[in-house]
């Protein structure tokens, strides 16, 4: 085991900060809580592992509506032909306005067919045989679940455990929220008390500045650029993948090809 868990790519404007968590004196870590807000997806990639380790809370946005063919319920693993999904079959017949956390398993075998396919194509990794009992375990659990959220919980915390991650990790339903997607997120960060919001990149598109700037809390994006490569089976390497792919093949050294550890 490598820490608990705590609360992408183009350069950010000047007048925000840039991402770099061991930078922070002791007087600012002492003085400000930084947090970051995103749904919750299927064993997602090293970045959004990054963004939760580089927070002292880290919210699950789960009662924003699921989107479709998005990351909420699949994730990429690495074969011998490539990249392939394993996406959890959920019930969207007719529910065309659900949010995540009311999104529901259509399939229970979905948990049994993704661990085989995870063993088919990672048995020969370095650190998969140390390893294999513990997410064996997780599908085990995940499978008697029929909540997408749930089941995405499951998963990040396990692997925030074996990461070696503290941040604390909470809900969005816990707090009260707001209207407009910013004013949101701004009442989120003004519920747990936050003075700095930790965003990914690709929130830039939508995000209003200025309502961060009334608020009093400073706005800061992540960078997913500029990650190291790290021994990897199958082929040229493949960043956007499943961390499961990481930790399978880095053991106890895969916080040395993340960014928030240093």
């Amino acid at each position: 085991m490598v820490g608990e868990c705590r609360a992408a790519p183009d350069q950010i404007s000047p007048a925000y900060n840039h991402w770099h968590p061991l930078e922070a004196t002791w007087f600012e870590t002492a003085m400000t809580k930084r947090v970051a807000i995103v749904q919750s997806n299927y064993i997602p990639w090293k970045g959004y592992f990054d963004l939760i380790n580089g927070v002292d809370e880290f919210i699950l946005f789960d009662d924003m509506q699921y989107t479709r063919r998005d990351w909420r319920n699949r994730n990429l693993i690495k074969t011998p032909a490539g990249t392939r999904w394993l996406t959890i079959p959920v019930e969207v017949k007719g529910k065309f306005h659900q949010l995540v956390h009311e999104t529901r398993v259509s399939d229970p075998e979905w948990a049994r067919r993704h661990w085989s396919s995870i063993v088919q194509n990672y048995a020969r990794a370095p650190y998969f045989r140390n390893l294999a009992p513990r997410i064996e375990g997780i599908y085990g659990a995940a499978s008697k679940e029929p909540s997408l959220s749930r089941i995405n919980r499951l998963f990040i915390d396990a692997i925030c455990d074996v990461l070696g991650i503290g941040s604390r990790i909470s809900w969005s339903m816990d707090y009260e929220l707001l209207d407009s997607k910013t004013k949101r997120l701004v009442g989120l960060c003004r519920s747990a008390g936050a003075t700095r919001y930790l965003s990914g990149p690709s929130a830039r598109h939508y995000i209003e500045p200025r309502i961060f700037e009334e608020a009093g809390i400073a706005l800061e994006y992540a960078d997913y650029e500029g990650y190291p490569e790290y021994p990897q089976l199958w082929g040229a390497f493949e960043h956007r993948v499943t961390v499961l792919d990481l930790i399978f093949n880095a053991g106890p050294a895969a916080p040395r090809y993340m960014k928030s550890f240093g």
